[in-house]
């Protein structure tokens, strides 16, 4: 069997290595960066992480005492997301003792097609400043070897370049909020108002759709106006599941003539990003076969180059710090005292998804004196209350009461690390949850689920050991929402457990207990499910139902009451 040295002694020679490469560095007058450190504090995202302690975001903190680390096995990445395109030319790699032998330095601008600029199979650990010539908004290390038994440990990942310049393909969205005709649009039940223009708005929770009573036809096209002529280097295509198999992008100088630039029989859906050469002041979709039975449907036409008459997309907000406490609520009130008005409201009235209760004005959520909030399922009919039939006594008067709270208007926000410490109970038909939804649900009547839901915990009582998180969007919801189970191996009402999410541009992770198991990297939700929706303010809301599609209905073993106890909920941005 072959000896492992021990962990303290790797990371003993690991210091050793760090002290003398940078001694060297001095000693030799390496050259600095020409460009300005670009990375810091920016979105990072990885293949895995050891445990929550060492997290991806640690490399870009700024310090040398805390770092990522991968879980023992190859390959693995870890990339950055720069936030715009950027011409990058160094990188500076702090590594710990688990360093890669053998690593590419990658850049992408969409975070899907990645270039090479930098490549060793022999490095040697330490701190590595390579210089590089590359650019894009995502830059990746690509671990393909190990030096160690362990994975791969960083403590500092620098990127070092300048935004603007001479970024390259990527760089130089044209076709935000430009005007947009196409073969048809349709305006229904199904899809009310997808006009072309919602293709172009830069809202990947609204579409184009070709009517369902003219236009499920081939060819079928959408054409965006750039305004003036263009060099045109990149088109992102992302698709409703009525895409195009067959298609051609093409531009022309005055809307008539047109010159192809792209052409495929072999398109795939969802997102699609081409690299694309041409000029023009008008860029088409043009489609000649379709996918299935339905027409030609876009989330999102996005074209990319220079010149044309663009005007400026809203920038993504700022990047959170999973570290800084920025709200929370402790539930430390005096037994039977309610919920602080000025961080919760309650949400009044019978509930949905078919459930059986009736939210009242906080009669169902009151402190319990011990620093927790109980939220209590009772059975409780409540008089001229209306929900579907009781499937005991077949009555449509709510049988049941609980309690939802929300906090609209009182805090929202978007990234952060979001976790509460929560008892669940279980009984049959039971389902507490812990969630978030969309702000835009209710400051702008966006409609579910289009705002975007964020499931931090779901628990239904027929799954005893088992926790829920998901997703919810336009192309993936209810039953079909991008989501992961986690079987805890013991009742889940057996004790409290901290239920968490970490959020941000790029991927969303979830944690119970301080453990990862379910992380949604945004390039892969995009390439292999739909749009990603995320990126606005959302808010926080605590319930306990009963009955609706998810947990089915009480019975015979349906126990109650049963109290959702909340020892804290707490924000980090």
């Amino acid at each position: 069997m072959q000896t492992v040295p021990s962990r303290k002694r790797l990371v003993s020679l690991g210091l050793v290595a760090v002290v003398v490469a940078a001694l060297i560095q001095a000693l030799t007058g390496t050259a600095t960066a020409a460009g300005p450190l670009i990375s810091q504090s920016k979105p990072v995202t990885a293949s895995s992480s050891e445990s929550a302690a060492f997290p991806p975001s640690a490399v870009v903190d700024g310090s040398t005492g805390t770092r990522w680390s991968s879980q023992f096995s190859d390959p693995q990445w870890i990339q950055v997301d720069l936030g715009s395109a950027a011409a990058v030319d160094e990188v500076v790699l702090n590594w710990e003792a688990a360093y890669a032998r053998n690593f590419q330095v990658q850049v992408s601008a969409d975070g899907s097609t990645w270039t090479t600029v930098y490549t060793t199979a022999t490095s040697t650990g330490g701190v590595q400043t390579l210089p590089v010539t590359g650019s894009g908004r995502y830059v990746r290390l690509n671990l393909t070897t190990r030096a160690t038994p362990w994975g791969y440990s960083l403590w500092e990942f620098q990127v070092f370049g300048t935004f603007g310049g001479n970024p390259g393909p990527g760089d130089g969205l044209l076709s935000y909020n430009k005007p947009a005709v196409a073969s048809s649009h349709q305006d229904d039940g199904a899809c009310p108002s997808c006009l072309p223009v919602k293709a172009t708005d830069f809202d990947p929770a609204t579409r184009w759709a070709t009517s369902a009573t003219t236009g499920w036809v081939d060819p079928g096209w959408i054409t965006v106006d750039l305004g003036a002529t263009a060099t045109i280097s990149k088109v992102v295509l992302q698709w409703d599941p009525a895409y195009a198999v067959s298609y051609q992008i093409q531009v022309s100088d005055d809307n008539a003539t047109w010159r192809p630039i792209h052409s495929t029989t072999t398109g795939k859906g969802f997102k699609e990003t081409l690299t694309v050469s041409g000029t023009g002041r008008y860029v088409r979709m043009y489609g000649t076969q379709r996918s299935n039975g339905y027409g030609y449907s876009l989330w999102e036409f996005q074209v990319y180059g220079t010149g044309g008459s663009p005007v400026p997309p809203p920038p993504l907000p700022p990047a959170p710090n999973f570290t800084r406490l920025a709200w929370s609520d402790e539930f430390t009130g005096a037994a039977n005292s309610t919920p602080d008005p000025a961080k919760w409201t309650p949400e009044i009235g019978p509930g949905v998804n078919n459930e059986l209760q009736y939210y009242t004005n906080n009669d169902n959520a009151r402190m319990d004196g011990n620093g927790n909030l109980n939220i209590q399922v009772r059975r409780q009919a409540t008089p001229g209350s209306a929900c579907p039939p009781d499937p005991i006594s077949g009555s449509t008067t709510c049988q049941y009461t609980s309690g939802r709270l929300n906090s609209y208007n009182k805090f929202q926000f978007t990234y952060g690390r979001v976790e509460a410490r929560i008892k669940v109970s279980s009984t049959q038909g039971l389902w507490p949850a812990f969630w978030m939804l969309g702000s835009n649900f209710f400051a702008t009547r966006t409609p579910w689920p289009n705002c975007g839901e964020i499931d931090i915990m779901e628990h239904v009582g027929r799954e005893l050991n088992t926790v829920y998180s998901t997703l919810h969007a336009p192309a993936y919801f209810g039953a079909g929402g991008y989501g992961q189970p986690l079987d805890l191996r013991q009742r889940v009402d057996a004790a409290f457990h901290t239920f968490a999410v970490e959020w941000d541009s790029s991927h969303m992770t979830f944690f119970v207990d301080g453990r990862s198991f379910f992380t949604v990297d945004r390039t892969q939700l995009e390439l292999t499910r739909g749009p990603w929706v995320y990126d606005h303010d959302h808010f926080i809301i605590l319930n306990s139902a009963i009955g609706g599609d998810f947990p089915g209905p009480p019975g015979a073993g349906t126990v109650l009451p049963q109290n959702m106890l909340i020892d804290y909920v707490r924000v980090y941005r």
